[in-house]
């Protein structure tokens, strides 16, 4: 049939990985610690403790807890220990950092475990659209793993992709 359309994609064999669908969700939340700072300033040991002995720590059950100071503030070592210490089998994990960055290390942990195998020979183009932005280092990472492995690497849309890499072809 002189009129039939044809989709060009599906015939090409690519697969499309799009980082989103693939990741889990991770309930993240963050702990600014210049909420317990005497005038945004100053970390008073004893009004902190009170804090620790006082505040909910179960409502951090099951969820990824970022521990950060918005503050221009100089915050001991110990203090961030101390609620660590509270989130410890509670929460699913807690970090020093803000919670983009507990993002990031969460993707990239979830990249490392993947099974690249699964794209072994395939020509892959990882989606470059997403309705959640993902960090730059997802890409990269899930770029690295991939790399040994697969064909082709490209970024972008099936209709429309930027070539990242190209397994050299074997001479017989």
């Amino acid at each position: 049939m002189a009129g039939e359309i044809v989709n060009r994609v599906e015939k090409s064999g690519i697969v499309s990985l799009n980082l989103e669908e693939l990741l889990p969700s991770f309930p993240i939340v963050s702990i600014d610690l210049k909420d317990q700072l005497f005038q945004e300033m100053i970390l008073r040991e004893k009004d902190f403790r009170e804090w620790i002995k006082t505040n909910d720590w179960n409502q951090y059950e099951g969820k990824h807890v970022a521990l950060f100071c918005s503050a221009d503030a100089i915050i001991p070592t110990w203090a961030y220990m101390l609620v660590g210490t509270k989130l410890d089998g509670i929460a699913a994990s807690y970090f020093t950092g803000e919670a983009k960055d507990l993002k990031a290390r969460l993707i990239e942990s979830f990249i490392n475990e993947m099974n690249a195998e699964n794209y072994r020979d395939a020509r892959v183009v990882i989606k470059g659209c997403s309705d959640e932005a993902l960090p730059v280092s997802a890409y990269t990472a899930v770029a690295a793993k991939l790399q040994p492995v697969v064909k082709s690497l490209l970024f972008g849309e099936p209709c429309s992709t930027v070539p990242l890499w190209k397994k050299a072809r074997s001479k017989a």
